[in-house]
């Protein structure tokens, strides 16, 4: 299906406030998620529900021009009369319009073979400042304050399903795409909020998160850490008993460790019973599976942090590996990527982090090896993803970098750390093993 913006554009000049000539009325918003309804307008509620689903067709592709084509093929595909059908319900649908836009003239117009929307009017939808604010998000950096801010504005806007009365199949595929847009901002939005310490807003989009997809243990996991930051524990015990009781019934699963080990937080907290030995066990609680380690870039940035004050103190050697499969020409395959992180996984020690960068590259660190050693492991993973996977053709990149203790995160010649983890594909060293025993370093 085909709409005006389509599902990744944006069209930004329908969401800002009307300027120039034209007059307040001139502005009609409409909010599709979780109802159907106009601002300051009426919307009978008589309305039967294809012309309803007519009506918001054209809403929804209010930015461009609509085929009677398309229109027959969406509505009266199977009807023998498909062009007096259309007639009949463009006829209703204008009459509708006058209903709820006494002072419009003409909102609908017909063109060549074609209907659009008068141009004076100007059309916002909740849906477009929903994905537009998402979009937004994206060109920012990553937990940033206007990052986090554009995301809870946009999470504002998700009051329910898109169109939730309406179950023809245009709608569907693009309810189940807000709900998918809304539930990944969630996801990335509430960290950035526990972090800084905004328990009650946590609390909040957690509970409208688990509404709409309880499975997700994440939501419970936040609303409960939330809750008992708040000194609430006994209203986390609550959530857990719910999402605990809904996960049996629904899907025959029990809660995974996070969840029961925060509820045996809670439970200690509202009894005041808890004590050091409590503390140490829910601090030490998770057991390693004998892997790497894996974490986000950004956990990985911390204890790159912490390892270099490490090393000032203890005068031991630390290393930074970025390795990629191919050399950036062709997009990575997924199969290939998923078996470099089990290479890496699998083959480096339980100590070492290991973060993703993007597709098919990853960052990790080798604590307590110099270069030389680095040159080891390098050729270790070289020939361990080969021999597991010989067919694979794929290239192996790496990019290495003694990791220098104190402030300043130098490199030889001064060179910043950072801008190795953030900037890899930027002219440092690179060398593409093409199954070669040999590893490089910067100078």
């Amino acid at each position: 299906m085909r709409t005006g913006r389509g599902m990744s554009h944006y069209v930004m000049e329908h969401t800002v406030s009307v300027t120039g000539h034209h007059d307040k009325t001139d502005l009609l918003r409409f909010e599709l998620l979780g109802a159907f309804e106009c601002e300051g307008h009426a919307i009978p509620r008589k309305t039967g529900k294809k012309g309803l689903s007519f009506l918001q067709y054209l809403l929804v592709n209010h930015t461009r021009s609509i085929s009677s084509e398309e229109l027959i093929g969406q509505f009266w595909s199977e009807s023998r009369d498909p062009a007096s059908a259309l007639r009949n319900m463009l006829f209703k649908t204008r009459i509708l319009l006058k209903q709820i836009f006494p002072e419009q003239k003409q909102p609908l117009l017909t063109l060549q073979d074609c209907y659009a929307w008068d141009p004076k009017l100007k059309i916002v939808l909740d849906t477009e400042e929903l994905e537009g604010l998402c979009f937004d998000a994206r060109g920012k950096r990553i937990g940033g304050e206007e990052y986090c801010e554009l995301l809870c504005r946009a999470v504002s806007f998700y009051k329910g399903d898109f169109l939730p009365g309406n179950d023809s199949e245009w709608a569907r595929t693009l309810r189940q795409y807000y709900r998918t847009l809304y539930l990944d901002s969630c996801r990335a939005l509430l960290p950035l909020l526990y972090e800084r310490e905004r328990w009650l807003e946590v609390v909040t989009i957690s509970e409208q998160a688990y509404g709409v997809d309880f499975g997700t243990e994440d939501f419970t996991a936040w609303q409960m850490q939330a809750l008992i930051a708040l000194g609430q524990p006994e209203q986390a015990v609550e959530k857990y008993e719910v999402f605990r009781t809904m996960l049996r019934q629904e899907f025959e699963l029990m809660p995974t460790r996070r969840i029961e080990q925060l509820h045996a937080l809670a439970k200690r907290l509202r009894t005041n019973a808890i004590d050091h030995q409590e503390i140490f066990r829910l601090v030490c609680g998770q057991e390693t599976d004998g892997r790497a380690f894996f974490c986000t870039f950004g956990t990985f940035q911390s204890i790159v942090s912490l390892e270099r004050r490490h090393l000032a103190r203890s005068g031991q050697n630390s290393t930074l590996v970025i390795v990629s499969l191919g050399d950036g020409a062709a997009t990575v395959p997924d199969a290939d990527a998923r078996r470099l992180e089990h290479v890496l996984l699998e083959g480096l020690r339980t100590g070492d982090p290991v973060a993703r960068l993007e597709a098919g590259s990853y960052i990790l660190m080798l604590t307590g090896s110099d270069e030389e050693s680095a040159q080891i492991v390098t050729s270790r993973i070289d020939g361990a993803f080969h021999r597991a996977y010989r067919h694979s053709g794929a290239n192996l990149t790496f990019r290495v970098a003694a990791l220098e203790p104190g402030g300043g995160g130098k490199i030889k010649k001064k060179r910043c750390i950072s801008r190795l983890l953030l900037q890899h594909v930027a002219a440092v060293f690179f060398y593409t093993t093409k199954r070669k025993k040999q590893c490089l370093y910067l100078s």
